[in-house]
């Protein structure tokens, strides 16, 4: 008797037939592989952010990456809350209001940390609600100049024809950041993205959802 045993054609290749399994088809926006993702809601980077939604957000449209400007953007803008907070201990010294009462110099003190504050809180609202999306279908500049005007554009992905992105600078490449240029055939002819982190990257995403969105319509796939 032999020692070894063939199994006959039939078995073998029921041995060798993987179990069915369903396969889904993998969402568009899962497809890119940048890092970034974070829960920070201050993040100036975050790729595939929680919970963000917008005015013109269809129920479909997934957000693919969340920009702002680089926080270094903002030192100077720190250096000066810093000096208006010390100016009156600063300027206590030269008895510039001394021919004020006292009570007077007080209101004068508190009136000015009242604009200080009101200097402060109106830098960080313009830098975080100045912000620029990319979703799997198009790309969203929101521009807050102030509590009561904000300006709002959007352009589909379709409709980019050119990116380009730059950094020039010693301080731009020592802290990863530049600007974006989007060239687009829509109303808005150019988006620009200044001062945002890992320029190469969003060049990247856009370049990579530019592809997938041809290959959508190859595919007949627009929704």
């Amino acid at each position: 008797m032999p020692d070894i045993f063939i199994n006959p054609p039939e078995e073998k290749k029921e041995a060798e037939t993987p179990t069915p399994r369903s396969f889904e088809p993998e969402p568009k926006f899962k497809k890119h592989k940048a890092p970034g993702h974070t829960h920070n809601p201050l993040a100036a980077y975050c790729y595939l952010p929680d919970n963000v939604n917008f005015e013109t957000r269809e129920s479909e449209e997934k957000v693919i990456l969340l920009l702002r400007q680089h926080p270094i953007t903002l030192v100077p803008k720190a250096l000066i809350a810093l000096l208006m907070i010390l100016a009156p201990s600063i300027l206590s010294i030269f008895p510039i209001l001394s021919f004020l009462p006292v009570n007077f110099q007080l209101i004068a003190v508190l009136f000015w940390y009242l604009i200080t504050t009101a200097f402060i809180l109106e830098s960080f609202l313009t830098w975080f609600f100045n912000v620029y999306l990319i979703t799997d279908e198009r790309i969203v500049d929101i521009d807050f100049l102030n509590l009561l005007y904000k300006e709002v554009s959007d352009a589909n992905i379709d409709k980019i024809q050119d990116v380009t992105y730059k950094m020039a600078g010693a301080v731009r490449t020592l802290f990863n950041y530049g600007d974006v240029l989007i060239q687009t055939a829509s109303e808005v002819p150019n988006f620009d993205f200044l001062a945002v982190p890992r320029p190469d990257k969003v060049a990247t995403v856009l370049q990579d959802l530019r592809i997938e969105e041809e290959q959508e319509k190859l595919e007949g796939r627009i929704r």
